[in-house]
């Protein structure tokens, strides 16, 4: 436990890292997956690490070392994480539950009111089409989903750039782009330094539905201009439409950072021959993962040896 228990955290530092290089190298259904799975793992690893230390300092409290039959004594000679540590441990460990529960009560609240609008929502093959003369394009979630798109962008682009629009949307559904999204998110909101990770997902589900697309009308330099010209047509929404409408969506993520960088490496990326899988980044964030797991494990076994010899000691 000296070091297995430290090891997840400090992992969560660097794990960062690779964001950008798995979002940019390597192929968007795979950076889906391996970023969605690092954010969950490392988030409930470090989470658990916490948790262990923090036990480590309530062994120590005589009312709950009595109700364990453990010695005070000998947890104070045999622990070896100083109580300082276990007491920041145990404060941090209540901040990553309590945002944790939040959001995720918040998601689910979220995606159950999408899934009510999405019902109720008329809709011809599951497009609805909004009055609107904004530009706006969206996928909804729900059983079934729908995809929402305005008048607007209808007139915004092209007969022939509809299929496409659609073709993205539909991405969006049938590979449940928003499971991602909320996964990744959960694991950010359990440990905020994995913020970075769930950023990119964001970004690679793009990506991802822009690459189905592309397959799907075979032309990446039309789908390519398809994207460009509805961003460039989400730049004419008031700011509060832009915070209210839905993420998963062919403008990708909207408000000041979708004008700095998401859309314009979008577009270069469909302009450049299709990426493949990156076996390095695949090998790495595997590699990165199975330590967080084994040490997170290890730490759990130490824990227990430690409260069995604390109790032997009573």
């Amino acid at each position: 436990m000296h070091i297995a228990v430290y090891l997840p955290p400090l992992l969560s530092l660097v794990a960062p890292l690779g964001a950008r290089p798995l979002s940019e190298r390597c192929e968007p259904r795979l950076a889906t997956w391996l970023l969605t799975v690092s954010a969950l793992v490392l988030g409930t690893a470090s989470t658990i690490s916490l948790g262990l230390l923090a036990i480590t300092g309530l062994i120590r409290i005589p009312l709950l070392a009595g109700l364990g039959h453990w010695s005070t004594h000998s947890a104070q000679r045999d622990d070896p994480a100083q109580l300082s540590v276990a007491l920041v441990a145990g404060l941090l460990l209540g901040g990553a539950l309590l945002t944790a529960v939040r959001m995720l009560w918040r998601r689910a609240h979220t995606l159950a009111v999408a899934a009510v609008d999405a019902a109720c929502m008329p809709a011809r093959d599951g497009i609805v089409v909004l009055d609107d003369d904004a530009p706006d394009a969206y996928a909804l979630p729900g059983l079934p989903g729908r995809v929402v798109v305005s008048t607007g962008m209808l007139d915004t682009l092209a007969e022939a750039e509809h299929d496409i629009l659609l073709a993205h949307e539909r991405a969006h559904l049938t590979a449940h782009h928003y499971a991602f999204v909320a996964l990744a998110q959960f694991g950010a909101a359990a440990n905020p330094l994995l913020r970075p990770l769930a950023t990119a997902v964001t970004y690679t589900i793009e990506r991802w539905a822009d690459e189905n697309a592309a397959t799907a009308t075979g032309d990446r330099k039309r789908v390519a201009r398809t994207v460009g010209k509805a961003a460039l047509a989400a730049h004419q929404l008031p700011a509060l439409t832009r915070a209210t409408s839905a993420t998963l969506g062919i403008l990708g993520r909207r408000g000041p950072l979708a004008k700095a960088g998401p859309v314009p490496r979008r577009v270069a990326a469909l302009l450049a021959p299709p990426l493949r899988c990156h076996p390095a980044l695949t090998i790495t964030t595997a590699a990165v993962l199975a330590a967080a797991t084994l040490a997170t494990a290890e730490a759990a076994h130490d824990l227990h040896r430690l409260l069995t010899t604390v109790g032997a000691w009573r």
